[in-house]
């Protein structure tokens, strides 16, 4: 039994005071029972207010965090990095963001060369294994990207032809039959998410950002392939016209969405499309060590990136929360909450993005995102009310997930 001063109902939108919490095995038994059952341990937390297992929805454990500059990953970990050590980096980071109180993360899109291991699959079988400690993790495997697109690693430091050579397996693919292919590549080898690039980038060399990728007809067989297999796609998509076309196929998910109109907003709303704004990124991504013609690019996008975002909020589109760390250095995922309060948001709306909206988004509404009886028991616990003082997310005294506590207690 967990006892504590305050706990928040994310779903009524209140905080309750005192908190008792029952947890048997790795679910939640109750919530405010009268009596202590037999046989209990009792854990108390002080005037702490309880929360569930907060989520980030856009994240990458295989490159930033140890040995980088931070904020940004290693400039040329495309070529110095090799998968295992990749992989070990990505455990440390996996434990940082533990530690942080998020529970559940997407890692979306590896893209590097791994020789079409998907990396992501193995640290998420690993930690579910109980080998080393980290959040419940939702895999992309590689991010599907046509060539010299954003996400193909060449572009971002603008490799020479043949430096790093990647396949299809590796998310390299043009056309139709290869889209099919990369998708259900990803999907046989464990991929639980499936993202897209649909749209060039900020950060990488040779793509515009509001330019669009793929063709329409693309967009509907990845959205195709995915869909049969029962595995949600994510898109990153900065340009208007590429969300538009990404909602007209289907995709579930728009990262970013930094140039979305009016109308387009309204599209989202209109198809139940979720948003994941990765707001926080626009203010403290460390553009200053990037090349002049990225930082151009910035410039110029983050502002109206940090305009449209109160327009989706206002407008009711289901936002969830998402990071792109290492974009935001691993472990400080919490600023985005802070940063969404910034955009229009009320505490108990942030929360809201970083709990039931984003276990909707995975498809584990009936598991995660709430403190009530069935639910996993992925609980945190921060000083004070959040909902008076949102910055509190980021001091998380307690982290425990499935029932084991990894902080705290």
């Amino acid at each position: 039994m967990l006892r504590a001063g305050r706990w928040a109902d994310v779903v009524a939108g209140e905080v309750r005071s005192p908190a008792t919490v029952v947890v048997e095995g790795d679910r939640i038994a109750a919530v405010g029972p009268e009596g202590v059952p037999a046989g209990a341990q009792e854990i108390d937390l002080g005037d702490v207010t309880l929360l569930p297992g907060l989520m980030d929805m856009e994240l990458n454990f295989l490159i930033g965090g140890p040995g980088g500059p931070e904020g940004l990953p290693n400039p040329l970990h495309g070529v110095q990095d090799d998968p295992p050590y990749r992989t070990l980096r990505g455990a440390v980071n996996a434990r940082t963001t533990l530690m942080a109180g998020f529970t559940t993360v997407r890692n979306l899109g590896l893209m590097v060369k791994t020789g079409g291991y998907l990396l992501d699959v193995a640290l998420q079988r690993a930690i579910d294994q109980g080998w080393f400690e980290g959040p419940r993790i939702v895999p992309a495997g590689h991010a599907v990207t046509p060539y010299g697109g954003h996400l193909d690693p060449t572009v971002f430091q603008r490799m020479a032809p043949g430096v790093l050579p990647l396949s299809v397996a590796e998310g390299i693919a043009n056309g139709i039959p290869e889209v099919r292919t990369c998708v259900r590549y990803q999907v046989r080898h464990g991929a639980k998410v499936i993202k897209v690039s649909a749209s060039g980038g900020v950060m990488s060399h040779s793509t515009a950002p509001g330019s669009q990728q793929y063709s329409d007809e693309e967009f509907a067989a990845i959205a195709d392939e995915a869909h049969r297999a029962g595995v949600k796609v994510a898109a990153h998509a900065i340009g208007d016209s590429a969300i538009r076309a990404c909602i007209r196929a289907g995709i579930d998910c728009i990262e970013h969405g930094f140039l979305a109109s009016d109308e387009t907003i309204q599209m989202m709303v209109d198809h139940g499309t979720f948003l994941v704004s990765t707001t926080y990124l626009t203010e403290a991504m460390a553009i200053e060590r990037a090349a002049p013609e990225l930082q151009k690019k910035a410039a110029e996008i983050f502002p109206k990136a940090k305009a449209m975002l109160p327009k989706a909020i206002a407008a009711g589109v289901r936002i969830a929360l998402g990071t792109d760390a290492p974009a935001v250095p691993h472990g400080q995922n919490a600023k985005e909450l802070v940063a969404l309060v910034s955009r229009g948001m009320t505490p108990m709306q942030a929360l809201r993005a970083a709990t039931v909206t984003s276990a909707e988004l995975v498809g584990s509404e009936d598991e995660l995102g709430r403190l009530a009886p069935g639910y996993l028991a992925d609980i945190i616990a921060v000083p004070g009310d959040p909902t008076q003082d949102i910055a509190v997310t980021q001091d998380v005294r307690f982290v425990m997930k499935g029932g084991r506590i990894h902080k705290g207690g």
